[in-house]
């Protein structure tokens, strides 16, 4: 795939819409509490800033539903921007189109960046509106595209806009990009896989194009416990979709014809609810009772699954093993994590993860940094592993 890059374009004194993803999430203090989203935005603005571009930050921030609340207001993270940055101030605009935002654009010295209101206040973003995406584009000289987890979405400021405007991928974009076709296309083998998640039919199609590509695909969390009951293994009163029964043995099925091992769950921890301070225990799945729910792989299964992403060269992870927000069902999520890292620090590994709940359990194992590249994405990053084609990336290739 060659993207339309930034790099060799001349940006000085244009002003260059960038379209980022500043949805960061916040405490219950209303406090940033990561500024993950933000540092990958820094080496377009600043490259866009030192060539002298005026730039104009562009994002979303929650689901206003096309109408402006002042509660989802952009505007507070400035403060933020400027330390990431290194701006000796942000301009904020109180609208992302007009006269006025467009005015105070070309008013401004080269290099210096404004941060435009939340886009999704007006109903002509989500709908891809084409008179909206006009009016997007007419603020500016050049569009660029640095969000990577926005690019499943058909969006004005993501699609729509880039009729109207050159348009070209910012840096973090094009590296996303590169280090996913890395994995899937330019992969050394033997690849390996590491699934999780509740639910098998949120990742069915993730699954099915997965299990042609890799030599190791382990499977955990919740839909885990839909193909140990494919199997007729024991579960206990563990959550399974029973209407996926037929779609995970199909899937058990092909790995078995095109040679893909599947890990599955040999052991796993157990407890009669789900709540913090609960007694656990580590058992065999024949030991299981009609009251435990499985919560966690256990040591057994951590050692498959260590085994073969010990014995791997290229590995995609999406999804923790266990409930790990709830303590200890976190330890073979981490466990895992932490051997990944380790194997990737020692050269012998490319790994890439994502997806909001592996990215926080990885941080919480304190092993993302470990990792080759780790993406802030959701529903993108699932949809490309998917194999299905991004709206906002094609209309940025040549």
């Amino acid at each position: 795939m060659k993207l339309k890059a930034i790099e060799d374009v001349d940006v000085s004194g244009k002003v260059v819409l960038v379209r980022c993803d500043f949805n960061v999430p916040i405490n219950e203090e209303g406090e940033i509490s990561d500024i993950s989203r933000i540092e990958r935005h820094a080496p377009t603005i600043t490259t866009l800033a030192n060539k002298g571009a005026k730039v104009a930050l562009l994002s979303h921030f929650g689901r206003p539903a096309g109408k402006v609340d002042e509660d989802l207001s952009i505007a507070f993270i400035s403060e933020r921007l400027t330390e990431v940055f290194k701006a000796p101030e942000i301009v904020i605009i109180p609208d992302c189109i007009g006269d006025i935002a467009k005015q105070v654009l070309t008013d401004m010295t080269d290099g210096q960046i404004a941060l435009l209101e939340n886009v999704r206040f007006y109903e002509g973003e989500e709908n891809n509106d084409s008179d909206f995406s006009k009016s997007l584009a007419d603020i500016a000289d050049i569009y660029v595209n640095d969000a990577f987890s926005v690019c499943h979405r058909k969006h004005a400021s993501v699609h729509g806009i880039t009729k109207y405007l050159p348009s070209y991928a910012g840096l973090a974009l094009k590296f996303e990009i590169e280090m996913l076709e890395n994995v899937l296309k330019n992969s050394e083998p033997p690849m390996m896989a590491i699934i999780g998640g509740s639910k098998v039919s949120t990742k069915l199609r993730l699954l099915e194009n997965l299990v042609e590509k890799m030599k190791f695909l382990a499977i955990g969390g919740g839909m885990a416990n839909t193909f140990l009951a494919a199997q007729g293994k024991n579960i206990g009163s563990s959550f399974y979709e029973k209407n996926m029964i037929g779609e995970a043995k199909s899937i058990l099925e092909k790995a078995k014809s095109i040679n893909c091992d599947i890990i599955l769950p040999i052991d796993a921890v157990v407890a009669d609810k789900l709540e913090f301070g609960v007694e656990s225990f580590t058992v065999d799945l024949k030991d299981i009772i009609k009251k435990n729910m499985i919560l966690d792989v256990g040591e057994k299964t951590v050692e498959l699954i260590s085994n073969a992403i010990i014995n791997s060269k290229t590995l995609l992870w999406n999804g923790p093993l266990g409930v790990f927000e709830i303590p200890p069902f976190d330890q073979a999520t981490s466990s895992c994590a932490l051997t990944t890292a380790m194997m990737t620090r020692a050269g012998g590994l490319v790994s890439v993860a994502g997806g909001g709940d592996t990215v926080a359990a990885l941080n919480n194992a304190g092993a993302s940094g470990g990792f080759s590249y780790v993406s802030v994405a959701g529903g993108a990053f699932l949809e490309w592993l998917e194999g299905k084609t991004l709206p906002g990336i094609v209309v940025l290739t040549d």
